[in-house]
C-alpha cells in the first residue's frame, strides 16, 4: 500500500472463474458495491480492455459532494481472464478524474485471494485539489469484499 494506492485481500472459497464472471457483469458491481453508490447498470458483461458498461451513480450516499443521481461510464484498463480486472470511471466531467479500481485473484487451496485495490496515483492536479483521495475507504473495499463473499455462496447455495 502507499499514499496513492489501497489494497486489500480476502480468501473466498470459490473458484477464480467464477469469481471473475461476476466480476466482469455489470450487475455484478451493483450487487456487491458496499459504498451505496451504484444504484444500477445497463450493459453487457466484458471481455476485453476498452470494453465499457454504464452505471447510474448516487453520490449522495457518501455525502460529500453534491451530485445526486449521474451516470458513468465504466471503462476497462486490464483484463486477464479469471486473473484481473481492473477500471476507470468516465463522466461528463473534464477533465476525467482518472483513478482505477480492480481485482486480481490468485488461486490457493480451497478458493481464490481476492485482491481488491483502487489506485488515484494518476488523478488529474485540478481533482486532486477539489477532492480529497481516496474517496473510497479501506473500510469500504473490505466490505465489498466481504459482500462477494457471501454473495457468491449465496449461489452456491441455491445450485
Amino acid at each position: 500500500m502507499t499514499d496513492t494506492r489501497l489494497e486489500v485481500s480476502r480468501t473466498i472459497p470459490v473458484d477464480a472463474s467464477t469469481i471473475f464472471q461476476l466480476l466482469s457483469d455489470p450487475q455484478g458491481h451493483v450487487v456487491i458495491d458496499s459504498s451505496g453508490m451504484l444504484m444500477s447498470a445497463e450493459g453487457s458483461s466484458v471481455g476485453a480492455v476498452g470494453d465499457q458498461f454504464v452505471v447510474h451513480m448516487d453520490r449522495e450516499a457518501l455525502n460529500d459532494v453534491p451530485l445526486g443521481l449521474y451516470d458513468v461510464n465504466v471503462v476497462i484498463t486490464a483484463f486477464t481472464l479469471n486473473e484481473e480486472i481492473a477500471w476507470t470511471v468516465q463522466g461528463r466531467i473534464r477533465p476525467q478524474i482518472g483513478h482505477v479500481y480492480g481485482y486480481r485473484l490468485t488461486p490457493t487451496e480451497g478458493g481464490t485471494i481476492v485482491t481488491s485495490y483502487y489506485d488515484w496515483s494518476n488523478v488529474d492536479e485540478e481533482w486532486k485539489e477539489r477532492i480529497t483521495f481516496p474517496i473510497i475507504a479501506e473500510s469500504s473495499l473490505r466490505a465489498t469484499l466481504g459482500i462477494l463473499d457471501r454473495t457468491l455462496r449465496g449461489q452456491q447455495n441455491a445450485s
